[in-house]
C-alpha cells in the first residue's frame, strides 16, 4: 500500500506541475521540493511539516493529514513569496486531486502565513492545508 502522505505529495506536484501561472511565478518551471536543492535560488517551494493521523471509519480505513508547503523568496522579495503562497492555494483548495491507492476525501487550506528568516533575510510564506484520504 502507498502511504496516504506520499501518494498527496505525488498529486500535488502532478496538479502543481500543469499550472503555467505558478511555473512563471517560479522562474519558468515548477520548483518544489522535499529538501532544498543545493545552491538552489529562490523562488522555489518545499514540502514542510506533515502528519497523518488515523481517520478510520467502521467501512474505511482513513488518514487525515495537516501538511504545509513553504515557498522561499529571494531577500526583499516578501511579495514574490506570498503571491506563490497565494497561487498553491487557489489550485490546492478543494482540488479533485487522484491519488495512487488513495481516495482524496477533502482537500482544504487552513492557513497562510508569512516570516522573514532572521539569518538570511529570505522570505517564506507558508500554506497549511487539511486533507482527508481514504485507501482504495
Amino acid at each position: 500500500m502507498t502511504s496516504p502522505i506520499l501518494a498527496l505529495r505525488r498529486a500535488i506536484l502532478d496538479v502543481a506541475s500543469t499550472d503555467a501561472e505558478l511555473r512563471s511565478l517560479m522562474g519558468g518551471s515548477l520548483r518544489l521540493y522535499d529538501e532544498p536543492p543545493r545552491a538552489a535560488e529562490p523562488v522555489y517551494a518545499l514540502f514542510g511539516d506533515v502528519s497523518a493521523s488515523d481517520w478510520s471509519t467502521d467501512l474505511d480505513r482513513g488518514h487525515e493529514q495537516s501538511l504545509s508547503i513553504v515557498v522561499w523568496s529571494e531577500r526583499g522579495g516578501a511579495r514574490t513569496a506570498l503571491v506563490a503562497a497565494e497561487r498553491f492555494a487557489a489550485i490546492l483548495d478543494e482540488a479533485a486531486l487522484t491519488l495512487d491507492g488513495h481516495r482524496l476525501v477533502n482537500l482544504r487550506v487552513t492557513a497562510l502565513s508569512s516570516v522573514r528568516d532572521k539569518d538570511t533575510q529570505l522570505t517564506r510564506a507558508t500554506v497549511s492545508l487539511r486533507a482527508v484520504t481514504e485507501v482504495v
